[in-house]
C-alpha cells in the first residue's frame, strides 16, 4: 500500500494533538473536515470515500504506537478485519501524563 497523501497525514494529526489524552476524534471528523478543493486534490470525491484510508492510517498507526484505536470506549487490540462498525482515535498517553 502506497503512504498517505501527506495533506491526510497532517491534517489527522494536527486534529490529534488538539486533543488532551484521553479525548479522543473520529476518522469522520478529519474527513468532513477536508474542503471540497481538498477533496479534489486527493482525488476524492465526498469525505465518506477518505474513511476506508483514514481507518487503515489509524491502525497503522496504533502498530507504530502512536495511537489507541477505541471501540464502546474500550482500547482495540485485534486487526482491521476483525473490526466493525466506528471506532475513535486518541493520541497515546504521555509519560508526563502517566506520572501525573
Amino acid at each position: 500500500m502506497s503512504p498517505p497523501p501527506p495533506l491526510l497525514t497532517e491534517r489527522l494529526n494536527q486534529m490529534l494533538s488538539k486533543r488532551d489524552y484521553p479525548k479522543t476524534i473520529c476518522p469522520s471528523e478529519v474527513a468532513r473536515s477536508m474542503s471540497t478543493s481538498e477533496l479534489r486534490t486527493l482525488g476524492i470525491d465526498t469525505w465518506r470515500d477518505l474513511m476506508p484510508q483514514l481507518r487503515n492510517m489509524a491502525f497503522e498507526a496504533r502498530d507504530r504506537g502512536e495511537v489507541e484505536v477505541l471501540q464502546r470506549g474500550e482500547v482495540v487490540s485485534i486487526e482491521i478485519e476483525n473490526v466493525r462498525g466506528p471506532i475513535r482515535i486518541r493520541l497515546m498517553r504521555s509519560n508526563d501524563e502517566a506520572n501525573n
